[in-house]
């Protein structure tokens, strides 16, 4: 195969990406813009006929870089404060720094309608923080225009629910901030509503509430004992117990919790942290540390969990719940694996590409953002991305060396 090597460079950003190795798909072109806001148009965005994939990174020193995948250019966004840590919902960045959450427009997103989608570039920008206190987990939808963003911090025990509309305008708007007993909690949006966990005595969660978006109390109280993790799949938002996974649905216009318990006499360990490709009702997470105890899957549509063997010690894992029922996993060697989603047989395996970041990663292991057809595992510590088609073998599709070593990275403009 022809190698095709391109430059990629910015004035005014002091970091360079090379590209080798593939070429990109078609790059998409500007069509009309929508009228109707249910669409996910705001004023100043130019409507595209395909999704305007992006990775938005950020270094240990807060500098944020967009890689553009269609045309692979490159643009400063500006810098943050230091991150700890981020989360993402396809198109803002929620960097944890000492303050607060930051949050970064990346300018690019998909409006999901079920049964077809609109796409849209604008401007990027650093909207501002949230501020809080300790560590802080932040729960996302699948929609970028409209409905909410939470935000727990544990150190405070504030519970934040953000108008995740009024961030499509540039402005940071509390729905509401409610007080509760510290600890490593989460609020999660679920269209007008959200669910919040609360500790019992010995400071650890072991139920949920449900909250009207304006932080008035739904009467809903549901056991979750440890709770940990969450995930918004197509069907409705994941919340991780001890025991089972809580459903949140909204129906008929009220808020339902649905009980999903592990597999009767399940020895294995509960997930503890979802991942999917963004939208899809299925989600993985590891059964133990390591993956020790396998790989749990959960179908939000049939409500049902299954439990996939570890061929060998894993970091991360992530469902992309296409035709194939693949899954993809990041293992302690730094190779990324394909696994086949019924019954764990390894289809395919790249050689290590980022063993020193997965050896130097801590609590922060390397990420894998999937989207239809490729998946992205950056190394900070190799200093380069790769993109894998990995329903191809597992084949290096593009490699992009980096001038400096971005920490976090992000999945953008799905």
């Amino acid at each position: 195969m022809r190698s095709r090597v391109v430059a990629l460079t910015i004035a005014v950003l002091a970091v360079g990406l090379t590209a080798c190795v593939g070429t990109p798909p078609t790059a998409p072109s500007s069509g009309a813009s929508a009228t109707d806001d249910d669409h996910g148009d705001r004023v100043g965005a130019t409507e595209l006929t395909e999704p305007p994939l992006g990775l938005t990174m950020i270094d240990e020193a807060g500098t944020v870089t967009h890689l553009d995948l269609w045309d692979e250019s490159i643009a400063s966004l500006g810098t943050i404060a230091p991150p700890r840590g981020i989360a993402s919902d396809g198109r803002y960045v929620f960097a944890e720094t000492a303050t607060g959450i930051e949050i970064v427009d990346s300018g690019v997103w998909t409006w999901d309608h079920v049964d077809h989608f609109h796409y849209y570039r604008a401007s990027p920008e650093i909207l501002g923080t949230v501020a809080g206190h300790g560590p802080a987990v932040v729960a996302t939808t699948n929609q970028s225009t409209s409905g909410s963003t939470g935000i727990f911090f544990e150190g405070s025990g504030e519970a934040v629910l953000l108008d995740t509309e009024a961030l499509s305008r540039g402005e940071l708007s509390e729905r509401f901030r409610l007080e509760v007993a510290p600890h490593d909690g989460l609020v999660v949006p679920v269209g007008s509503f959200a669910v919040v966990t609360e500790a019992g005595p010995d400071g650890r969660v072991d139920r949920v509430a449900g909250y009207a978006d304006d932080g008035a109390p739904e009467g809903i109280q549901v056991a979750c004992p440890d709770a940990r993790g969450t995930i918004t799949t197509r069907v409705g938002a994941v919340i991780g117990c001890r025991d089972a996974a809580l459903l949140a649905e909204v129906t008929d216009g009220e808020l339902t919790l649905t009980r999903i318990p592990y597999p009767p006499g399940t020895t294995a360990a509960p997930a503890e942290s979802f991942h999917n490709r963004e939208g899809r009702p299925t989600a993985a997470a590891l059964a133990g540390e390591s993956g020790a105890n396998g790989i749990w899957l959960l179908d939000t549509r049939a409500q049902a969990w299954t439990l996939l063997p570890s061929p060998e010690p894993l970091v991360t894992v992530t469902a992309v719940d296409d035709d194939a029922d693949t899954v993809l996993a990041l293992t302690t060697e730094g190779r990324l694996i394909v696994l086949d989603g019924t019954d764990g047989a390894v289809r395919a395996r790249t050689e290590p590409l980022v063993a020193a970041s997965v050896a130097d990663s801590g609590a922060h292991a390397p990420p894998i953002v999937a989207d239809a057809q490729r998946a992205y595992v950056s190394g900070p510590r190799e200093q380069k991305l790769f993109e894998i088609d990995f329903a191809d073998d597992a084949r290096i599709a593009r490699t992009f060396d980096t001038a400096a070593p971005f920490q976090f990275t992000a999945g953008t403009g799905r």
